[in-house]
């Protein structure tokens, strides 16, 4: 066993010292606060005689306010100890926007001013980079090539590449000829068109790996080896969860030999339930069926195969024919159980969905489902077995009939097809699957798509198991990290949603900026409730002109696109010229505009929803105001969140208290993050929602807010 000795303790605390003197920086409390906590964790884990973690699971929890410098405190307590362990530190985070500035601009400066040495890299999904197999078929003018791609045209292997495509592909290989380009998606110079870049790319299923003719020069397999090399890897949830759900080390280092800081935490638990979520279209997948069934019978005329390959390809296709009735009897029920055409009104925008009441199916439809469920089970054994005998002869282990090329053309066409039946075959088990008695219930619930096809959906409700069980107690050590982990002061709703274990530490470093002294927090009384949105819309139309008379830039923040454009609507013209609305151009080049408006001189107003209300970044003048028109409390008509409401209400809790007030609060605070972004910000924020003062939950969400100086009316 190990402990953070003084040495390991020196070096830290001469990192942060010599970081902060090359910058000429004053110590932050919260930032001292934060390598303290995490040293202390990281640094305290007992090692057994293999190095492995002994003991609990070591997970620090740190919500740390705007300003905090949360990267360099995390980077500068953890790197030494994970140098000193000889275990790769993982810094996962919500968005690319993060991911790219921590490469591109908090490492290199922690490298320059630390005076630590370490090596890091970007660590992407084998989908952001081109597959040099299929640019090579693509490129190949080979035409028995191009028809057995037809067979499979359902799939995404469509090959009718146009003039500008080729041309596209032709530079591609010529750039990549010349080490022009590194293969990866974002590193092309311009923007590319996703299916344009679909056919470039691949995943782990039609891989053939070591087996593929371009494996030496595999742009992705050189990452990934650079990966292995490197004291710090750089990725994002999503892919640490690919891995974690392909057991963990597949694609990134073993969970039980990584440090992990998932910064932006808070999104971790929904992008957990995103991993285990499954759906499929039923009158698609029945199509898909029937070009299995024409394209395989058509294929054995055209090779007759003799032995164990030619049997399986005989059943494969009868074996899709007989699974197809069961698709279409779904089908039918589906649509007498869910009345979709009353729920086309909703707003009219609004997908009809049918949600199944605590995730119960009734048993009729449970009955067609094993039947789907037995039948995809065959198909993708069949499928899988075709697929294990294709890589044999791609190995030239055995001869089936069909040579090596000929494997290796077949072998990621059969593996797509593997892919979507076993995908089927799972999500017919969940959906017939009785849940545990006292545990969340799974949602089950269908949408109609706008072409009128039934796509049928299974999802998790909580992660909290998932991740308990994948990620904090095989890691070696984590820390979960955000500027909002906390819900109304308390850290339950993320410990509940992020499956926490009992020995996680969790602690608060405070933002270095003076609230009282920079921020002012209004709470107007315009006599108008949010619930009469008529009324509170007219209010806000009539009082905005006058509420941003003296700023130069500022963010109105709305719940409802409806509300945002009626607003923008009703709002007197010469105020209207000023006004930028979410939606017209992308997040970035809105942004620009604003800038250059108020850079200018020009005042400047962003009409924003939730997506705004996160992680945008307008420092001093670019906002000194944020409107909020109110409480952003979720959509009702999540059927993920719908479906715990339910369970939480059946276990006698209040699911309005316990979930809808707590998110509320986290989304509040997020949105008053937009005002002091630097120490030197000063402003104002307006809340145009009364319940905040009359209502008791209002004043616990009014409560929770950072501590500006308060004006109520």
């Amino acid at each position: 066993a190990r402990m953070l000795n003084d040495e390991l303790k020196g070096q830290i605390q001469t990192a942060y010292r010599t970081f902060l003197e090359n910058k000429s920086l004053k110590p932050r409390y919260g930032q001292r606060v934060m390598i303290a906590e995490v040293a202390k964790v990281f640094g305290n884990v007992v090692l057994d005689d293999e190095g492995h973690r002994d003991g609990d699971p070591a997970v620090a929890v740190i919500e740390a306010g705007t300003g905090t410098g949360k990267t360099v405190a995390y980077c500068l307590a953890a790197i030494p100890i994970a140098r000193h362990l000889g275990k790769p530190l993982v810094i996962s985070t919500a968005t690319v926007a993060l991911q790219e500035q921590i490469v591109l601009k908090d490492l290199p400066d922690i490298l320059r001013n630390s005076g630590l040495k370490f090596g890091f890299s970007l660590a992407k999904g084998r989908g952001r980079y081109v597959c040099l197999a299929k640019l090579d078929n693509l490129l190949r003018e080979n035409q028995s090539m191009a028809d057995q791609q037809q067979m499979f045209a359902e799939d995404g292997f469509r090959i009718d590449v146009d003039e500008a495509g080729l041309k596209l592909y032709t530079r591609m290989v010529e750039a990549l000829g010349g080490n022009k380009w590194d293969g990866e998606r974002d590193s092309w110079p311009e923007a590319l068109e996703d299916q344009d870049w679909s056919r470039l790319t691949t995943d782990h299923i039609q891989c053939s790996n070591r087996r593929c003719g371009h494996f030496q020069q595999c742009v992705f397999y050189k990452a990934r080896e650079g990966v292995q090399k490197v004291d710090v890897i750089v990725t994002n949830h999503d892919l640490v969860l690919a891995d974690l759900a392909l057991g963990g080390g597949a694609i990134l280092p073993d969970p039980r030999d990584s440090l992990y800081v998932f910064d932006e935490a808070h999104h971790l638990p929904d992008k957990a339930i995103g991993h285990f979520a499954h759906n499929t279209r039923l009158h698609a997948t029945a199509d898909w069926l029937d070009q299995i069934d024409k394209n395989l019978s058509k294929l054995l005329a055209q090779h007759p195969l003799p032995g164990d390959l030619g049997r399986v390809l005989e059943q494969t296709p009868v074996t899709a024919r007989d699974l197809k009735p069961h698709q279409q009897f779904m089908q039918q029920a589906l649509g007498d159980v869910a009345d979709f055409a009353s729920a086309e009104d909703l707003g009219g925008n609004i997908r009809p969905q049918y949600r199944f009441e605590h995730g119960e199916v009734p048993q009729e439809l449970c009955d067609m489902g094993m039947e789907l469920k037995a039948g995809f089970g065959r198909l993708s054994d069949q499928l899988q077995r075709i697929v294990d005998m294709l890589k044999e002869a791609m190995d030239g282990e055995t001869t089936i009939g069909v040579s090596e090329a000929q494997a290796e053309e077949w072998y990621p066409l059969f593996g797509a097809l593997q892919a979507r039946a076993e995908a089927n075959w799972t999500l017919w088990t969940q959906f017939c699957l009785q849940d545990p008695e006292g545990k969340p219930p799974t949602a089950r619930w269908l949408t109609l798509t706008d072409n009128g096809d039934i796509e049928v959906h299974v999802s998790p409700i909580l992660a909290a198991d998932t991740l308990r069980q994948y990620l904090w107690n095989p890691a070696f050590a984590a820390l979960a990290t955000s500027a909002t982990l906390t819900a109304l002061g308390k850290f339950d709703r993320f410990s509940h949603r992020a499956g926490l274990p009992r020995s996680a530490v969790c602690a608060l470093a405070p933002s270095p900026f003076k609230h009282a002294e920079a921020g002012l927090l209004r709470v107007p009384n315009y006599g108008a409730d949010p619930r009469d949105s008529a009324g509170h819309t007219a209010a806000i139309i009539e009082h905005l002109p006058e509420i941003l008379a003296d700023e130069l830039g500022s963010l109105v923040l709305f719940s409802s696109r409806k509300q945002m454009l009626e607003v923008f609507a009703g709002v007197p013209a010469e105020f209207r010229q000023r006004v930028l609305v979410q939606g017209d151009l992308s997040k970035q080049e809105l942004i620009r505009q604003h800038r250059k408006q108020v850079d200018d001189g020009k005042p400047s107003v962003i009409f924003g929803l939730a997506s705004f209300a996160e992680g945008v970044d307008l420092p001093g003048k670019y906002c000194e105001h944020v409107v909020i028109a109110k409480i952003p409390f979720a959509v009702p008509d999540d059927p993920v969140e719908a479906a715990l409401a339910e369970w939480i209400e059946k276990n006698g809790g209040n699911p309005f208290m316990e979930i809808a007030v707590p998110d509320a609060s986290l989304r509040l605070i997020q949105a008053c993050g937009r005002l002091l972004r630097t120490e030197s910000d000063r402003g104002t924020v307006t809340v145009l929602d009364r319940r905040l003062v009359t209502q008791r939950y209002g004043k616990a969400i009014l409560n929770a807010l950072p501590p500006f100086r308060r004006e109520i009316d």
